[in-house]
């Protein structure tokens, strides 16, 4: 049916990551491009995260794949709801 066909069609994955700073803080985000957009947030362009550009260095931490951007997104918003605590226990648990 039209729903094969869309998802042959639609071969992207939409990531949902965290990034663990310098300062031990945490910084959230979802892309359908992990490696280029982590390329961005090191080149400190006006195209990475404002607040990423604040410190010296980072590492990703923590990543989920998603079929669509709308789950990704509807993810994102949760993980950012996490407390420190909580995204330190989720990150612990998966590694």
């Amino acid at each position: 049916g039209e729903g094969g066909l869309k998802a042959y069609n639609n071969n992207v994955n939409y990531a949902v990551y965290i990034l663990r700073t310098s300062a031990n803080t945490f910084y959230t985000g979802q892309t359908n491009n992990l490696g280029k957009r982590l390329q961005q947030h090191k080149s400190k362009t006006s195209r990475s995260a404002k607040y990423i550009r604040y410190f010296k260095s980072f590492k990703l931490v923590y990543s989920e794949i998603y079929s669509s951007r709308s789950a990704a997104m509807r993810r994102e918003i949760e993980l950012k709801k996490l407390s420190h605590t909580k995204k330190e226990a989720l990150i612990n648990d998966t590694n």
